[in-house]
């Protein structure tokens, strides 16, 4: 009878092995056609930016930059460049025109000026969401909860509604067009002071009553002691500031707006596509596009298990 008992036992476990092997291979495959997808404008944006502009124009889905074929291009001398047939082998072949051409613009003060607001608002913000988190997270003082209540109903603006009070209060200032107009502008973040205060009030309180019976004082307290606790969040903090500061056109756009040696990457690469009105140079474009991407990249794939941290941080009770 235990025999006849412990038969089917075994077939039911090996059954549910076999359903959920099914399972996590179909979840990996599901996962990897996701990423392709995801990845696969980037690929072809990087891809495009080594084609000549006619390659671009009637094979803009061809991943390889090779000439089709039909299709002329020129070098950057002027001449041109037979194209491949198609059943010859596939050589990588790049046309480096449309790098040639965008360093024709001011793209050198551009990238410069997006290094100077990243790195600056990033600062600013470790400085001003780290103390404001601490205050509100250990500090009791009168309307400490509404206080907080106000600064997450901040959160729930859109940045679209804020830009014409910001432009009023940086116009009466004189603060228009003018390095310190953007940094300051956004030098401080809801979202920054939320993730502070969540990971502060994850630190247990204990830590901070023994330094206060050691003498220490508040300052002491939070920059030797819960400041260098709180370094995965402060990470992630400077990883969220810079990519945002980064990637910031509208508020550039509106504090100097008039000012073209001002501008940012991005703020840059939209006038690199007005330029050539409706004839837009894709080649040209596209290769702006992954110059102001590629940075970022690779900060994002050196640090993205901070990315991670950072949301899960957000949500700690």
């Amino acid at each position: 009878m235990t025999a006849i008992t412990q038969a089917p036992s075994a077939a039911s476990k090996q059954r549910s092995k076999v359903a959920g092997n099914a399972l996590m291979g179909f979840s990996v495959f599901v996962l990897i056609l996701f990423a392709l997808l995801e990845t696969m404008p980037f690929v072809l944006t990087v891809a495009n930016s080594f084609k000549c502009l006619p390659a671009v124009q009637q094979v803009p889905g061809a991943f390889i930059p090779v000439p089709p074929f039909g299709v002329e291009c020129r070098n950057e001398a002027g001449i041109s460049r037979p194209a491949e047939e198609t059943t010859g082998p596939i050589t990588f072949n790049p046309a480096l025109e449309g790098y040639n051409k965008v360093f024709e613009f001011n793209l050198g003060r551009w990238f410069i000026n997006t290094i100077i607001y990243a790195v600056f608002v990033t600062i600013l913000r470790l400085i001003f969401d780290s103390m404001a988190g601490y205050a509100l997270a250990r500090l009791k003082f009168p309307g400490n909860r509404i206080l907080f209540f106000i600064m997450l109903g901040t959160m729930m603006i859109p940045g679209v509604v804020l830009l014409i009070p910001r432009f009023i209060i940086l116009r009466e200032l004189n603060m228009l067009n003018t390095y310190q107009g953007v940094i300051i502008a956004v030098g401080a973040d809801a979202f920054g002071v939320f993730l502070m205060k969540q990971f502060f009030e994850a630190i247990p309180d204990e830590i901070e009553e023994a330094a206060q019976v050691d003498g220490a004082s508040r300052l002491t307290i939070f920059f030797r002691i819960v400041l260098p606790m709180a370094t995965p969040a402060l990470t992630a903090l400077t990883i969220f500031s810079f990519q945002g500061m980064w990637n910031n056109f509208m508020d550039v756009l509106i504090i100097v707006g008039n000012s073209p040696e001002l501008y940012n990457l991005p703020l840059g690469l939209a006038l690199l596509r007005g330029q050539f009105g409706d004839t837009l140079e894709w080649n040209t474009f596209l290769a702006g596009a992954v110059i102001t991407t590629v940075p970022l990249a690779i900060v994002f794939f050196m640090f993205q298990r901070y990315f991670v941290e950072g949301i899960s941080y957000s949500g700690l009770k």
